[in-house]
């Protein structure tokens, strides 16, 4: 039977537009109905899109101006080397800036598609292959299937727990995914090696309704997502971090 959840609170939740009652019924029932999250991956890959689209580069009143003026301006002799130089300050400008929009939307749609494959992953019914809470059992799990090998941190004492691991895939190549519980709150550790991911990506950020950290160590590019605040995942970055300096 269809779930009676409407498309407006989903379109809301990922917006974060619901008031803290009612976002916090939505993420609860997230937590039992694959259904609707499904359309809640759906809505933050629109909105992804939108993003992208809305962040292309698209020139300047002023700099169309100058290439007007550059071009139909009296020819004077040798009047054209001042010309072409500005042309050319301005060609190399226009391409940085290119480069650097392209690089920051690249950036955005890898961590749009990380928190698209830890959204999917809860909503399964099986969301992890090898089910234990103590990491000398997930770790050697992960042994034979990948090219590279992690450590995992003793959380003892913290108030996070691990619910097992899986294998994941960005740009088709095979990486780690661990799932911690928090306060009933799932967040998803993918790890891959950092010369599969190939393109920059910024340290820390939002994604919707979910927080992200990221960061490269020891050859590795690890994943932290979670629907927690920054304050909540930052004590798990640190044991992981602290855990990756061992091997």
């Amino acid at each position: 039977m269809a779930c009676a959840t409407s498309n407006t609170d989903i379109m809301q939740y990922a917006d974060a537009e619901l008031a803290p009652e009612r976002a916090a019924a939505i993420e609860a029932h997230l937590q039992s109905c694959g259904e609707c999250a499904v359309r809640l991956a759906q809505a933050l890959r629109l909105k992804r899109s939108v993003s992208v689209a809305g962040s292309r580069y698209e020139p300047s009143a002023e700099f169309r101006a100058r290439v007007r003026n550059s071009i139909t301006a009296r020819p004077r002799r040798f009047a054209w080397i001042p010309a072409i130089a500005v042309a050319v300050v301005i060609l190399i400008a226009s391409l940085v800036a290119i480069r650097v929009i392209t690089a920051r939307a690249v950036s955005q749609q890898l961590l749009a598609e990380v928190v698209d494959r830890h959204v999917s992953v809860l909503a399964a019914a099986n969301p992890v292959e090898v089910v234990s809470s103590d990491r000398h059992t997930v770790k050697p799990w992960f042994q034979g299937k990948l090219p590279f090998t992690f450590n995992l941190p003793e959380i003892a004492g913290s108030a996070y727990v691990l619910e097992g691991g899986r294998m994941s895939f960005l740009n088709q190549s095979p990486g780690a995914q661990l799932i911690y519980d928090l306060r009933q709150h799932r967040i998803s550790v993918f790890i891959f090696q950092e010369r599969d991911v190939h393109v920059p990506v910024s340290n820390a950020g939002r994604n919707s309704s979910f927080t992200i950290e990221t960061w490269n160590q020891g050859g590795l590019r690890y994943f932290v997502v979670g629907d927690v605040s920054q304050g909540d995942l930052r004590p798990l970055v640190d044991l992981l971090q602290r855990a990756a300096s061992n091997i």
